[in-house]
């Protein structure tokens, strides 16, 4: 069987909001990326992962967890604006230089989704390869928010986001629709590089169950996954340093 050269992607940059330094974030001991890291590095299929950032510490963190930094996201690659699929872009042509060699595939894994695994990582790649699509990325049932429960707010009024067949449908009648929970992109290369697409003309689904599709964008969100995943065990991801100790050296770093 042939061996594609596969880049994983972390991208992790230091400016966040609303929660300041949230890549780096101690979430039960452990900085938040060091989640996303190790599953990456236990992925049988992918033959290198690199994290893209900004910021210094988090290029201590993840060399921590054996992530390579090998090179300082620009500052236009930094912002609130910058769109993923050009930070991955210029990982991919970063490291192609610096190797001298092209990958076939790159697979893209935000930090923010904490509790995919190296099972679903090489799932979804696999999926990929055996059906020669263009990409495959992971979603989650819609659940309760779904589109036909949504609305707009146009002068004070209610108005429908998506026409209802029927006012309040109930809920097992709601057609089924899916989530990109943002943990998984997984591409060819050449439809990233050439198309700046993370989709390409044939995209397939991963579908994740939704505990273990939390994306950790507010601080509300960040307190939901900390619950979940106290129930779990994290024995193959040893914190570094404890709690209160890493909670410190961000403190003084920042002060």
């Amino acid at each position: 069987m042939r061996r594609y050269r596969i880049l994983g992607v972390i991208p992790a940059r230091g400016g966040s909001e609303p929660i300041p330094k949230l890549n780096i974030k101690p979430l039960l001991g452990r900085p938040l990326i060091a989640y996303t890291i190790v599953p990456a590095r236990q992925s049988k299929l992918i033959t290198r992962v690199v994290v893209s950032t900004d910021d210094e510490e988090i290029i201590e963190e993840a060399r921590r967890y054996g992530a390579d930094v090998p090179f300082v996201r620009p500052k236009e690659l930094a912002d609130d604006l910058s769109l993923l699929t050009d930070v991955a872009k210029h990982a991919v042509l970063e490291v192609e230089r610096q190797e001298g060699r092209k990958y076939d595939y790159v697979v893209v894994l935000p930090p923010t989704t904490p509790l995919r695994t190296a099972a679903d990582i090489d799932k979804a790649l696999r999926k990929l390869i055996d059906s020669g699509a263009d990409s495959v990325i992971s979603v989650t049932k819609v659940g309760a928010k779904h589109p036909m429960r949504m609305k707009r707010i146009i002068h004070d009024r209610l108005v429908d986001f998506v026409e209802e067949e029927v006012e309040n449908m109930p809920k097992k009648l709601l057609p089924p629709l899916y989530l990109r929970n943002g943990a998984i992109y997984a591409v060819r290369r050449d439809v990233l590089v050439n198309q700046r697409s993370f989709q390409g003309r044939i995209s397939l689904p991963y579908l994740m169950p939704e505990e273990r599709s939390i994306n950790i964008d507010t601080r509300l969100d960040f307190l939901l996954a900390e619950a979940v995943m106290k129930r779990m065990k994290w024995k193959h991801i040893k914190p570094v340093r404890g709690r209160v100790a890493l909670l410190k050296r961000l403190i003084r770093r920042s002060g």
